[in-house]
């Protein structure tokens, strides 16, 4: 971050004096070469830079700049006596004028582009709110990334609730990309949220979210969604609708996949009968972990084309801290991808309190 740091700031310093730098070195260039090589109308390079990388009024007097220095080495080498110093005059003024325009065509797209990502900076805080550091006798962390990096926000949904019965928890994963797929978690959630402090039982939460999510959505499109409850007992119930199954990390240092004795449709699929899922309990005492995922996480491949092995990284989550054993999986799947992922990729990470 601080090598980031470093360089922007030296960005900053380099771009603005680079119209000017190109100007002086086409001066000394002509004033060396003489009139008889033409390079006088390299001067318009000037407000041509200004224009890429600065504000209208800057690429403005950039041009007045380059128009008084050609006038004034036209005239030192005569080049007014014939077309050529007019000829150099009317490339500043045009590039001039061009880089003009294209200044304010740009700062105009920058100005939306930062109210776009405004509100996207809004919809994430209300879609994805930051989930409780800590909920019963539960510490719990989070990590997501959007493949839509200037979005910021994508199809992959989290949520943890603390309820008469526990504390209750969903992460999914919307079919699909885009605005719609950002509706269908705002759906899923909502409902969530709402039958989460209502509902007496963890299916009774899963037929509600079902209910709300076919009312919205219209043809083959479905949520894969994962649901917990976990209360005072020395397990936690789970609810699977076709989502990948967490990852349980015991203290001894054990790793296994918390998989439903049974696979079940995903989320807004009940119309083909299939019917619901079974919940089923898994044993979940102090110093246990859960780590729920998206296929974001588990499908990011390497250039060999090889899967994330999330199982084998599980030793990356011994770090006192949720947050920064969390961080630590996240660091090594960018490093496994070897760049940016191509696809949002959300964890959460649950553990119950006491030595790991």
């Amino acid at each position: 971050m601080a090598v980031e740091n470093v360089e922007q700031r030296t960005g900053s310093r380099v771009l603005p004096a680079l119209p000017y730098a190109v100007m002086a070195v086409v001066t000394t260039v002509d004033l060396t070469a003489g009139p008889g090589v033409g390079f006088l109308p390299l001067v318009s390079l000037g407000p041509a830079f200004a224009g890429l990388v600065g504000g209208w009024r800057r690429t403005a007097v950039v041009g007045l700049t380059a128009f008084v220095l050609c006038v004034g080495l036209g005239v030192y080498n005569g080049l007014f006596e014939s077309r050529r110093g007019l000829t150099a005059l009317l490339s500043v003024a045009g590039v001039t004028a061009a880089g003009v325009v294209a200044a304010v065509m740009r700062q105009r797209r920058e100005a939306e582009l930062a109210s776009v990502r405004s509100i996207a900076e809004v919809a994430q805080r209300v879609l994805l709110r930051p989930v409780p550091r800590g909920a019963g006798p539960l510490r719990v962390a989070v990590s997501y990334t959007s493949a839509v990096a200037e979005a910021r926000i994508g199809g992959d949904l989290y949520e943890v609730v603390t309820s008469p019965a526990g504390v209750r928890i969903i992460v999914g994963d919307v079919q699909g990309k885009g605005l719609e797929a950002v509706e269908s978690a705002a759906v899923v959630l909502g409902a969530f949220r709402e039958a989460a402090h209502d509902e007496p039982d963890l299916p009774a939460v899963g037929e509600r979210v079902e209910r709300a999510l076919n009312r919205h959505l219209s043809g083959e499109r479905f949520v894969t969604a994962v649901l917990a409850e976990i209360g005072d007992g020395p397990h936690a119930t789970l609810l699977n609708f076709g989502h990948p199954a967490p990852l349980v990390v015991r203290p001894a240092g054990s790793v296994a996949f918390a998989a439903p004795p049974d696979r079940a449709l995903p989320l807004g699929l009940s119309l083909h009968d299939a019917g619901a899922p079974a919940p089923y309990e898994v044993p979940f005492a102090p110093g246990d972990q859960l780590l729920f995922y998206t296929d974001g996480v588990t499908e990011a491949r390497d250039a060999a084309g090889r899967f994330y092995p999330l199982d084998e990284r599980a030793a990356l989550l011994k770090d006192p801290d949720p947050e920064t054993a969390l961080r630590a999986v996240r660091e090594d799947l960018v490093e496994h991808a070897e760049g940016p992922l191509h696809d949002d990729a959300a964890m959460l990470l649950v553990r119950y309190r006491g030595a790991c």
